[in-house]
């Protein structure tokens, strides 16, 4: 059997002995001996590799993303919106009430689906928040009986700040949307906000990458925003999934922005369902695609349904 005789793609130096060579970070399909030879080959490597590299981030890109975070307490998957885990009656093609209740309860579309304790940097979703303080427990830690309750928000941020010193990627996080919102006592500073964002992100944290495409997006500024939309998806976050959807269905990729839809509707995202709707009402989708789609969602959103999540958002819903 004949060896293969891995080599330089410019000047043809074998690797071995004093030759290391470094494969193409883009396409992975050529190697080099150093800077000099790879600059030489990029007008012939070029075209092929553009094509391979769009290749490769299409196949990261479309791929399963991560099941997501349980509850530590109640071990059911996190809900990214509180919407998706709301006990709803089946939807069917001829009666899809996805969106209707969505647009009926929109006030909790924003509502936090998870409390986060700086004390050990864990979080809790809001049904076991709910459940825990039913049981008596207001104003503590459900895992480490720290006093939470009665604090200011100068030490509420002191808290986090600790927690960020220690590089917990959450913590970046929440104090970084205490800047951008200007709450927790801060003044609104996206300076502050985006550094803490940008933190968090580098640790993969998809909520960072989601509020800073978010963000991106705002200021029209489409590349940045669609990049951190992806790393958001690609992490598991529905929502920045639906949003790529849209930016691909707006620069006529429809396919590319169904294949997104049906992806970010299987994790339980109402958006993307009520986008899959509005093409399958327009024959833009196929019955076939639309009813497995729709049967995702809503095993999806079963998987994130219990009594203590339904109760939390009745009590948010009376609050408002």
């Amino acid at each position: 059997m004949n060896e293969i005789v891995i080599c330089c793609a410019d000047c043809g130096s074998e690797a071995g002995g004093d030759v290391s060579l470094k494969a193409c970070t883009s396409c992975k399909l050529v190697k080099y001996c150093n800077v000099k030879c790879q600059r030489n080959h990029w007008p012939t490597h070029k075209k092929v590799c553009k094509q391979r590299a769009a290749e490769l981030h299409d196949e990261a890109l479309f791929k399963d993303p991560p099941a997501k975070e349980d509850c530590p307490i109640c071990f059911l998957p996190m809900p990214a919106k509180l919407i998706a885990c709301t006990t709803l009656p089946p939807a069917t093609i001829s009666s899809v009430p996805i969106f209707d209740f969505a647009e009926a309860n929109k006030e909790i579309d924003g509502k936090a689906t998870e409390t986060y304790y700086p004390c050990c940097g864990k979080s809790i979703c809001q049904g076991c928040l709910y459940s825990f303080c039913e049981s008596g427990n207001i104003g503590i830690c459900p895992f480490c009986n720290a006093r939470t309750g009665g604090k200011t928000e100068v030490e509420q941020v002191e808290g986090l700040m600790k927690r960020v010193e220690v590089n917990d990627a959450r913590a970046m996080y929440v104090l970084g949307s205490y800047y951008s919102q200007g709450s927790g006592g801060l003044q609104q500073d996206w300076t502050k906000a985006n550094k803490l964002f940008v933190r968090a992100a580098d640790q993969g944290y998809s909520k960072a990458h989601f509020s800073l495409g978010t963000y991106y997006d705002i200021k029209g500024e489409s590349k940045k925003a669609k990049f951190h939309f992806e790393a958001a998806a690609m992490a598991g976050n529905e929502g920045a999934r639906c949003n790529i959807g849209a930016i691909e269905a707006e620069s006529g990729q429809r396919e590319r922005a169904v294949k997104h839809w049906i992806i970010a509707a299987s994790a339980g995202e109402y958006n993307a369902m009520h986008n899959l709707l509005g093409d399958f009402e327009q024959g833009l989708v196929s019955r076939d695609t639309f009813d497995s789609a729709l049967t995702a969602y809503n095993n999806s959103c079963a998987e994130m349904i219990s009594e203590a999540r339904d109760a939390a958002i009745r009590m948010i819903m009376g609050n408002n």
